[in-house]
């Protein structure tokens, strides 16, 4: 049993799992998942040395990029995608890959895990450069993909940081930080979209959010560089504007109008009682951080 990965082995507390009741099943699952939290805070330290990692990478015009097979790739796209419109980033600042291209975010490609070629592909596409970041998912930390990226990445001069539930992740040899949130055995055995996901997704968030609030792409926690694309999103804005600069709702709407629908810009002109060009340069003289320009 110890030449098991530990992501691939038994759970004794599900065997009889199809013996079950539905409200049972939940309940069993439910117990299980309570253990994700718990062992992603024992990673913290690892988290927070790689937060301030890609925190610095981006300061120094870096990017960040994930590269997973399966599940582990799919979080990885999922968590780069949201970082465009939450943060306001430009894309291809945060970068998801996953093994077998696109159609695999929606079809099953499980051979890709193996291929070394892709990985080569896929680092080609993203063309890094030593300042940028490598990050490496995987459930059982193996995969020929994921290890083949982290160790060209290596080569190359970026800096790497792997994932994985496996405290034996053949990945860790190739990580610069390793985070190694230990879940335990699948509910249902090898089925690392549960837990072993679950603590990739927890991760993933506090990595890309912690590194922007960071550079400032918060203030207090406000996503103040949030793109405004739809009505929500534009009704999110204001209530921040009005909330920052103390004004009502109605007067933070003109000013998202006049900023051009960007809510530095309109927080500062409120504030600073300015138009849009002055509140533009006031915050470029402090790297676009709101809190250095209105305390």
């Amino acid at each position: 049993m110890s030449s098991i990965a530990l992501t691939e082995r038994r759970n004794p507390a599900t065997k009889d799992i199809d013996l079950m009741d539905s409200y049972e099943i939940a309940k069993t699952i439910n117990n299980e998942d309570k253990k994700v939290a718990l062992a992603v805070e024992k990673t913290l330290p690892q988290i927070g040395q790689a937060i301030e990692l890609i925190a610095q990478a981006f300061l120094q015009g870096g990017r960040l990029a994930y590269f997973g097979a399966g599940t582990s790739g799919r979080l990885g796209v999922l968590d780069a995608s949201e970082c465009w419109p939450t943060f306001g980033v430009e894309h291809g600042m945060v970068c998801g890959f996953i093994a077998g291209g696109d159609r695999a975010l929606r079809f099953s490609i499980e051979n890709s895990e193996d291929s070394a070629d892709l990985a080569l592909q896929d680092l080609k596409t993203f063309a890094p450069k030593p300042q940028d970041i490598i990050v490496g998912i995987s459930a059982g930390g193996g995969p020929k993909y994921v290890l083949t990226i982290l160790e060209e990445a290596q080569k190359l001069g970026c800096k790497t940081i792997g994932i994985s539930s496996n405290p034996e992740a053949k990945l860790q040899k190739f990580s610069d930080i390793f985070i190694n949130p230990v879940v335990g055995e699948e509910a249902i055995t090898g089925s690392s979209r549960m837990k072993s996901g679950t603590a990739q997704k927890m991760i993933l968030n506090m990595l890309s959010t912690g590194a922007m609030i960071r550079i400032g792409k918060t203030y207090e926690n406000y996503m103040i560089d949030v793109r405004m694309m739809n009505e929500k999103l534009i009704d999110r804005g204001c209530r921040i504007v009005a909330e920052i600069a103390k004004i009502s709702y109605e007067d933070a709407q003109k000013y998202i109008k006049k900023s051009g629908h960007k809510v530095k810009t309109a927080c500062v002109m409120a504030l600073k009682n300015c138009n849009k060009e002055e509140a533009e340069a006031l915050l470029a003289a402090q790297n676009g951080i709101l809190r250095k320009v209105i305390g």
